[in-house]
């Protein structure tokens, strides 16, 4: 799969962000008198826009999402943000990209801000010609808009020669509508089932797979 533009999701798919993501949603849940011991439980929280997943888990208001999203935000900017990890391989295969001339784009729900300061704390930064968020009063949180202001950007219209990469349905329907094909990668938060679903265009099980596929 030879592409020139290829876009990364940032959570489960460059970095597991899974400690530091349910730990400030916990954080922000104990504001509404819910109590959760079990972090796996808000696993579910990864990935999405976070005003989306609080509505649909917890059937808050508008403006509850709003006050929990602030909340989530005390944690997270000072602490969740570098309990992350990144996932093993994904260093060498960016260098291994980058060097090969491709360009490379972050593409989150995640708002700007923050995933850049998440791709500085890694080292990665350096790889990627353009960071593309959400805004931090939820604008643009959705993954078309997001991949969109990324070519939009950078002055992107062979679509053709683009690739999403990321492991919820969000990114492959994002992917979709943007007009682009999609890698879904099962070692991040999504299941094949919900990948398939969603209609990616292909699968892989690991890093090392992502870099065989990406290389061919």
């Amino acid at each position: 799969m030879d592409k020139e533009y290829i876009l990364f999701d940032l959570d489960g798919t460059l970095t597991d962000p899974k400690t530091g993501i349910t730990k400030s949603v916990q954080y922000s849940l104990r504001t509404f008198g819910i109590h959760i011991g079990n972090l796996d439980e808000l696993i579910p929280f990864i990935g999405p826009p976070l005003r989306d997943s609080y509505r649909k888990y917890y059937a808050f208001s508008a403006e509850e999402a709003e006050n929990a999203v602030e909340q989530y935000r005390e944690y997270y900017s000072t602490q969740g943000i570098f309990e992350n990890t990144i996932y093993d391989g994904v260093e060498s295969l960016l260098e291994t990209l980058y060097l090969s001339g491709k360009t490379l784009i972050v593409a989150t729900s995640k708002p700007t801000v923050f995933a850049e300061r998440i791709v500085r704390h890694f080292g990665i930064d350096r790889y990627f010609t353009f960071v593309s968020g959400s805004e931090l009063d939820g604008q643009r949180s959705q993954k078309d808009l997001v991949i969109r202001h990324a070519l939009d950007t950078l002055n992107i219209t062979a679509i053709h020669e683009a690739v999403m990469i990321g492991d919820r349905e969000h990114d492959v329907i994002g992917a979709k509508k943007a007009g682009m094909g999609s890698i879904g990668v099962l070692y991040g938060y999504g299941s094949a089932e919900e990948l398939i679903g969603a209609g990616a265009d292909r699968l892989v099980k690991t890093v090392d797979e992502l870099s065989q596929l990406l290389s061919h």
